[in-house]
């Protein structure tokens, strides 16, 4: 259980919601934002006293009863609703580590996709697989060390370009909410803790979205690259979740006869060296 962060999350959840939300009426002008911890005590049915030690990181652990209750009143998502059992420990626990290997049928997968960059990445945005496209429209991560091949830290230390791409602001705040997430699920790997570690030293914008607490991002259905060679290449954006490996699959594709399908084929042709003047 991590009391710290539980008591961080809920404040959060709590300081969004307005009076009315919860079916309260709006009273007087409040000192702070959000709901009172008395209120949502009230409202999940448990003590204000033993509420305000959540928040405070001083309470034992609640049980799932009192977990459930707290999600209804704050209002949270599924994904929240599953963020908040994990932060109290009541989730099922994985391993100690993410893992990073990549099962063969996926790599066979990957080759036989046509017309198509896909690859895998590890619940900590590490590149663990690509295709010869997905080299050519972003980049031969084989040249690079493993620990350049990272999408986090690509994104928040690394070139402003991040491959051209138009969605580079929504993408960074994806990668924040999945890290969150990815942190609450394996908080002993020292490759996770010691990857956000680095981003919130080494980057402002990542530091504050952290303490935003949020933890489900909007799906990016397409995606645009400014590409050096072919110009604008715009693709649909699917990203498949492999459970067994907690990994996501990630496709980029582009309907038969469109001008991003076309662009995709011009870079099947041209190789892995195209996507070196995005390095």
């Amino acid at each position: 259980m991590d009391k710290q962060e539980l008591g961080a999350f809920l404040r959060s959840r709590r300081e969004r919601l307005r009076p009315e939300d919860v079916g309260l009426p709006s009273g007087s002008r409040r000192r702070t934002p959000g709901l009172r911890r008395e209120e949502v005590a009230v409202l999940a049915h448990i003590s204000t006293e033993y509420y305000a030690r959540l928040e405070q990181g001083r309470a034992p652990r609640p049980s799932s009863e009192v977990l459930a209750g707290i999600a209804r009143t704050l209002r949270l998502t599924d994904a929240e609703s599953d963020h908040l059992h994990i932060l109290a420990g009541t989730a099922p626990s994985r391993t100690r580590l993410h893992r990073r290997d990549v099962r063969p049928s996926i790599l066979a997968l990957l080759e036989r996709l046509p017309q198509t960059a896909a690859f895998v990445t590890s619940a900590a945005f590490e590149v663990l697989a690509w295709n010869d496209l997905t080299a050519a429209l972003m980049e031969d991560f084989g040249k690079l060390a493993p620990e350049e091949r990272n999408l986090a830290r690509r994104a928040f230390l690394g070139p402003e370009t991040l491959y051209g791409v138009s969605d580079a602001t929504e993408f960074r705040h994806s990668v924040v909410m999945e890290l969150r997430a990815t942190l609450a699920r394996y908080p002993s790997d020292p490759m996770v803790t010691g990857l956000v570690g680095e981003l919130r030293d080494g980057s402002p914008e990542f530091a504050r979205l952290w303490e935003r607490h949020d933890v489900q991002a909007a799906p990016m259905l397409t995606k645009t690259f400014h590409h050096p060679v072919v110009g604008e290449v715009t693709v649909d954006c699917d990203a498949l979740t492999l459970t067994d490996r907690d990994q996501h699959l990630v496709i980029y594709s582009a309907p038969p006869g469109s001008p991003g399908a076309e662009a995709l084929a011009l870079l099947s042709v041209l190789g892995a060296e195209a996507g070196e003047f995005l390095g």
